[in-house]
């Protein structure tokens, strides 16, 4: 199954729903990130919890609005109206970001877990200084690639579709202008303030968030867990699914115990 034919289109939000009623676990991607970015855990965890999986408009929120202040917004609008309360909320490398600052707006009421992965709010190295050159395939081939430990895991449709978006001007400064918002929303002198219990899960291989980074998250979480996965770049649940799944659900049940 396709997971964009599941996609439910509503009050200007796009997201997927399993299990409407059960616990729900809320995971956010990153800049390029898609829906097959969670297919493992999609699978793994949809008949358990209701897995939410709402679409960023990344790409389509006006350039002055192009920002982390926006996603964060559209998360907690999402929320709010699907009236979640009580839910596990996951993020994956710029997801992870909007995760934090949406915890640290809410005071954390109403989720009971957060969990990082390959998270950006204290160190992101991405495209390097500057951004690539339009029509430059390979160089945008071999980018996709060194997200992984292993670059086959970039299948052509992944490196096709990072592709389109640098070589359409559009999409392309929206990218810019959310990396550059990124880099702005450092939060060393935030994050202190997160309480709830965190799962911090780290590729030993990652280049973009290294592994350095995951162990400064722990350092400042207080109340965190840190596991790295050997082998592995900077999306474990993509890299290394069923590790990263049975380190998500043993984490998930000790704190539903």
């Amino acid at each position: 199954m396709n997971m964009k034919d599941v996609v439910i289109k509503e009050n200007g939000f796009e997201y997927i729903e399993t299990n409407p009623g059960k616990e729900v676990l809320l995971l956010l991607h990153g800049l390029f990130g898609a829906l097959s970015n969670f297919e493992g855990i999609y699978n793994a965890f949809k008949e358990r919890y209701n897995v939410v999986i709402p679409i960023l408009p990344i790409l389509e929120l006006p350039l002055r609005k192009a920002s982390l202040n926006s996603l964060v917004d559209h998360i907690s609008d999402f929320i709010r109206f699907k009236n979640f309360d009580g839910f596990h909320l996951m993020g994956n490398s710029l997801g992870g970001h909007i995760a934090q600052l949406y915890v640290l707006g809410c005071n954390s009421a109403g989720i009971k877990s957060l969990t990082l992965t390959g998270s950006s709010g204290l160190f992101e190295n991405a495209m390097g200084s500057s951004f690539p050159k339009r029509g430059n395939y390979e160089f945008i081939k071999k980018k996709t690639e060194s997200t992984f430990y292993e670059p086959e895991v970039a299948t052509k449709e992944m490196v096709d579709e990072v592709f389109d978006i640098v070589n359409d001007r559009n999409k392309a400064i929206r990218i810019i202008a959310m990396a550059k918002s990124a880099i702005r929303n450092n939060l060393e002198d935030k994050i202190t303030k997160i309480s709830i219990p965190t799962l911090l899960v780290w590729g030993k291989d990652d280049t973009i968030t290294p592994p350095f980074v995951g162990e400064k998250f722990k350092e400042l979480i207080p109340n965190s867990k840190l596991v790295f996965i050997e082998k592995c770049g900077h999306a474990p649940m993509m890299e290394r699914p069923k590790q990263f799944n049975s380190i998500l659900s043993d984490f998930i049940s000790d704190i539903t115990v």
